[in-house]
């Protein structure tokens, strides 16, 4: 409605510009001045204006929509639409002047000379809406393009920035990992053999070749597994891991590599230095269209102010690039030390 609006706003504009220049013209090379004729002029020319207007732009909205490259196509279009709108606007006005000014009888197509001057206002009309238009046209498509471009470059930012979160191992799990493994070799080589295995599948996991953002619960838990029976060599009986997945939330996404760091924090900060009686515990559960993920521990509290090394900011990156701010976390000491994180279904 507003476009229609804008449309016909500027077909009057026009209308009365030619108008304008058509009385100029007039009052310049007219011996007996008729003021009847200025109005008459007005008229023709503000109808011819206003049809024309719209029907060139039905013309652009199809430009616009369907892209053609034929340059000739489009302004035979135009200049059709010119031919369309000046054809009905004349007959209208000359309906009204026959019939409610003059008094005379009406017949289509009766006044070829009208029909003439009229066509030359059209052309006129024609060229300079065509223009504007076609140029209007133009500048917007190159906007979108540019618009699409901007809107590539920022998805393969944030693809690149999720996929260097994702690729974040701790290296001195690494280190653990291999001197337990080296460890394990004289002493057990099938343990040894089993443990490589699991640490490799982590890592094949963590680098991600498809480039994919999201995963299952069930995937993720799955690789959670493969972390905690490599960790459970370092720590044997000095920490027990419970996981408590619902089993409806089991085929519900989540963020790849999202559970792993918060384990792990638990695991460096909080209960590396137990000696015996540690629990940490991992929670996934639907409630109310969300999934609630939580990473439980009874170890050393949370300082009041985090500092980098407990490394949760590439946990709020990551959560910041794929849910804005329709996510939560929330991480307290009482009455039961954890991190918690409230994520929207997919």
């Amino acid at each position: 409605m507003k476009d229609l609006f804008k449309c016909f706003l500027n077909g009057l504009k026009l209308g009365i510009v030619v108008a304008f220049v058509l009385t100029v013209f007039y009052l310049v090379s007219a011996k007996t001045v008729q003021w009847s004729y200025i109005g008459v002029t007005l008229m023709f020319s503000v109808t011819i204006a206003t049809f024309i207007s719209f029907l060139i732009k039905m013309v652009d909205n199809y430009r616009a929509k369907y892209q053609p490259k034929n340059f000739y196509m489009i302004w035979a279009l135009y200049y059709l639409a010119a031919l369309i709108g000046m054809s009905v606007a004349s007959e209208i006005c000359l309906f009204i002047l026959n019939i409610f000014i003059l008094h005379i009888d009406y017949n289509l197509f009766a006044d070829p000379k009208q029909l003439l001057i009229n066509l030359i206002i059209s052309l006129i009309v024609t060229t300079i809406v065509g223009v504007y238009q076609s140029q209007r046209t133009n500048l917007e498509i190159r906007l979108k393009e540019k618009e699409l471009d901007i809107v590539k470059l920022n998805q393969m930012k944030t693809l690149a920035e999720l996929q260097t979160l994702q690729s974040k191992i701790n290296p001195h799990f690494l280190y653990n990992s291999l001197n337990s493994i080296a460890s394990l070799i004289h002493i057990d080589a099938d343990k040894a053999e089993e443990m490589t295995l699991k640490l490799s599948k982590l890592f094949r996991y963590s680098i991600n070749t498809q480039n994919e953002n999201f995963t299952s619960v069930k995937e993720e838990v799955e690789i959670i597994e493969t972390y905690l029976d490599i960790e459970r060599v370092r720590f044997g009986n000095r920490i027990q891991f419970i996981l408590a997945i619902e089993e409806g939330a089991l085929n519900e996404s989540l963020p790849r590599f999202i559970l792993q760091p918060l384990v792990e924090n638990a695991l460096k900060h909080g209960l590396n230095d137990m000696i015996d009686g540690g629990e940490l515990k991992l929670t996934v559960e639907k409630l109310d269209g969300e999934l609630t993920l939580t990473v439980a521990d009874n170890g050393k509290p949370f300082p009041t102010e985090l500092n980098s090394g407990y490394g949760l900011q590439s946990t709020y990156e990551k959560l910041q690039l794929l849910y804005g701010d329709k996510y939560s976390l929330q991480i307290t000491n009482s009455p039961e030390k954890q991190i918690k994180i409230t994520i929207p279904k997919l």
